[in-house]
């Protein structure tokens, strides 16, 4: 029993500091104004303005097109790599970017989208001219999906690891085509990774605000972007913690959604 308790203490210390208490702090700020008296109003004025509302709609929009954007190349990349031999070596290339600092990745994409940059140079090479590529929609979802695109992989590919392969083969020799098992064995199989995946990916990108700043110039305005404004310009802490309040209640309602049913098809 002591020995559990040795295990478990600093996990718990843990959670409580790093989880819970910073929870609680934003919770608690969120009810301060500006001005440090306690009030509603930072909830009020959220709740009856017009351009909170379209942030929270402009964050969920993105969020959900970098999803589906990044579910779309994900699953056949990790159905492809599935069946690869030396599949983990595979995976390895996949997840390999997520070891670079995520600033050096949005630096190295303002030097490929610039008007000077790597692209440019090529497109007016091949006689197409130069065009604006950064600052731009098409450069933030793009520059949000490859970022997001290893997290969406590993836990598709682990849940299409766990398949038993006899499922499918009865499915085949049933009659069912390739299709068939794929939609009515194989997709339903791995839904704990696709869940897991989405929740990966659309909680993060509801908040994000480097790249919104760096690669799309501040034309994505998201509540992330809010955030770091009011807490970094208008020192506004009440505010910027009642929009994160909303985030963290945005990111369960996604977790309950996404939740997962515990139906995998495991080895034998």
């Amino acid at each position: 029993m002591r020995q559990k308790a040795m295990f478990i203490v600093p996990y718990a210390l843990w959670i409580v500091l790093f989880v819970v208490a910073p929870l609680v702090l934003i919770l608690y700020q969120s009810f301060f104004d500006i001005n440090g008296h306690a009030t509603l109003g930072n909830y009020a004025n959220y709740l009856t303005s017009s351009v909170y509302l379209k942030m929270t709609l402009n964050s969920v929009w993105y969020a959900l097109l970098i999803t589906l954007v990044t579910l779309v190349i994900s699953y056949p990349t990790a159905y492809v790599l599935n069946h690869l031999p030396n599949k983990q070596f595979w995976l390895l290339l996949v997840i390999l970017p997520t070891w670079i600092n995520l600033l050096l990745k949005t630096y190295a994409f303002i030097g490929l989208f610039s008007r000077t940059g790597t692209i440019n140079q090529f497109l007016q090479f091949t006689g197409l001219g130069s065009h604006q590529l950064l600052f731009t929609d098409a450069s933030f979802m793009f520059v949000a999906a490859y970022i997001e695109i290893p997290f969406m992989v590993l836990p598709i590919f682990n849940s299409l690891a766990e398949i038993n392969p006899s499922l499918i083969n009865a499915s085949y020799d049933l009659g069912a085509t390739q299709w068939q098992t794929f939609r009515k064995v194989i997709w339903p199989l791995s839904m704990p990774g696709v869940k897991a995946g989405i929740q990966a990916v659309f909680i993060p990108s509801l908040s994000l605000f480097m790249i919104t700043r760096l690669i799309g110039g501040n034309r994505v305005i998201t509540l992330g972007t809010a955030i770091e404004e009011h807490f970094l310009t208008t020192q506004n802490w009440g505010m910027g913690s009642t929009i994160g309040v909303v985030l963290i209640i945005a990111m369960f309602i996604i977790m309950f959604m996404t939740g997962d049913k515990k139906q995998k098809g495991g080895r034998s």
